[in-house]
């Protein structure tokens, strides 16, 4: 996905490219150093930073939407990007249900 967008990244006009761009460039790094991190914690310390992915990643989308309705990049490589980040979110969704419904059953015990 990140390679992708570094593709995209580098037709962005220069009005867009160093303040949109890089934004979007900046919670995408941000989305995967959570991801990273998360990954290798204990699982009842998991949840915080796999929501915050999840927020990085909505933000991510909703400038990458802002980015396309200002004509930065074409139709195709708006779907190109949305159709990846749409499963990003999904998995990151699900991960994010088990380690919560994970603790809740050592909660409940």
């Amino acid at each position: 996905m990140y390679k992708l967008w570094k593709d995209v990244l580098k037709i962005f006009p220069n009005t867009a490219k160093y303040s949109l761009g890089i934004k979007i460039d900046n919670f995408f790094i941000e989305v995967i150093e959570s991801i990273s991190t998360a990954a290798f914690l204990p699982k009842d310390r998991k949840g915080p930073y796999i929501r915050q992915a999840i927020i990085k990643l909505d933000t991510s989308k909703v400038l990458l939407l802002v980015a396309w309705e200002t004509r930065c990049f074409d139709d195709k490589k708006y779907i190109a990007l949305s159709e990846p980040l749409s499963e990003i979110g999904r998995r990151l969704g699900a991960w994010y249900g088990q380690v919560e419904r994970s603790i809740n059953e050592k909660t409940d015990k």
